[in-house]
């Protein structure tokens, strides 16, 4: 309910929608934030403040230790040496700090999800805030498009941010580092725009489930397992089929294995007969295995696998996967505010 204030001008949530109140300064001028955004902003402060925080320490903290691997590098170089003894050198030095930075941009998308997502649109349905404002002088439209945008700027910002300044550093020692297996190993989820679209999917989804629950403690927790039932699937059945597996052929018998290159992801093995046709790897190993081998005709080893030019590329296809479906779930919360009850 509005109240009157003794100069005659309206306050409560339609003064602050219009742009008085804390939202704007003496004299009619406005601040950077006002009316919605603003009230956006100061429902969830502490959120976004931590965020921006967060992103200032982690750009810092990637730009100095930058500066310790390119020294390495210049003076060492970037291939491993003879019995992966660089290798093994750049491990000692900088491995529990790759391993940390790791884990901290696999878990950003899941942090800004169930701490920003979930008790997004949940706290106000919870606290009984969106009524009070969509029942003053704000439509829903605009309510939900300042709910939305605002806090998925914030983090579009930091995640980009984050992830550029991670692959900056992690690129040029890619092939040193102990978790080489770049599609497996974190690297893949943690550079480029992967992090980006995987943080705006899980917020979206994140968003709808508080949209759904009403509730932000059981919607921070579906959000949570969401996001770790999602982490399976994308592991499983979505990245390893983002990019065209190459593969290398030789001799069942050679004793030199497969030449991949450096930086490659191995992927399977199977064996072959002269003309292509694959069968198992566990194929014909057994007692009478060369009988068996001359029987089907298996003259060949082969071995698939992604070379590391094919990165940015199964990377975009995968944010673009991602994004679409964040474009989905935001259409779905959108078109809920506007038609149904909230």
């Amino acid at each position: 309910m509005s109240t009157t204030d003794t100069s005659g001008r309206t306050a409560g949530p339609t003064a602050a929608a219009e742009g008085h109140g804390p939202a704007g300064t003496d004299g009619g001028r406005r601040g950077l934030l006002h009316g919605l955004p603003w009230l956006v902003w100061h429902r969830h402060r502490t959120v976004l403040r931590t965020a921006l925080l967060l992103t200032v320490v982690g750009a810092a903290a990637f730009a100095y230790q930058r500066i310790g691997v390119q020294d390495f590098l210049h003076t060492h170089g970037a291939t491993p040496g003879l019995g992966g003894r660089l290798a093994n050198a750049f491990q000692n030095h900088y491995g529990s700090v790759f391993n940390g930075d790791l884990d901290f941009m696999q878990s950003l998308p899941v942090v800004v999800g169930v701490f920003l997502g979930a008790p997004l649109i949940a706290g106000e349905l919870e606290h009984g805030t969106v009524t009070l404002v969509t029942t003053q002088s704000v439509s829903r439209g605009r309510w939900i498009a300042a709910t939305l945008g605002l806090p998925l700027a914030v983090a579009v910002l930091c995640t980009t941010l984050l992830s550029a300044l991670f692959t900056w550093l992690w690129t040029p020692a890619h092939a040193l580092i102990a978790t080489g297996d770049w599609l497996a190993g974190g690297p893949f989820d943690s550079t480029g725009p992967v992090p980006v679209a995987m943080t705006l999917f899980l917020t979206a989804c994140g968003i709808a489930l508080g949209m759904l629950i009403k509730r932000v403690v059981p919607a921070m927790a579906a959000t949570a397992v969401l996001a770790v039932v999602g982490g399976v699937i994308w592991a499983e059945q979505i990245r390893p089929r983002l990019g065209t597996l190459r593969s290398v052929t030789y001799p069942y018998d050679s004793d030199n294995g497969p030449r991949l290159p450096f930086d490659a992801v191995r992927m399977d093995d199977w064996v072959s007969t002269a003309d292509g046709k694959l069968y198992g790897f566990g194929t014909c190993v057994h007692s009478d295995a060369e009988a068996c081998r001359a029987k089907l005709g298996i003259v060949n080893r082969v071995t698939q696998y992604f070379d590391y030019g094919q990165l940015a590329g199964m990377q975009w296809r995968g944010a673009a996967l991602l994004l679409a479906l964040a474009a989905v779930v935001l259409a779905f919360v959108v078109w809920r505010a506007q038609r149904r009850p909230l």
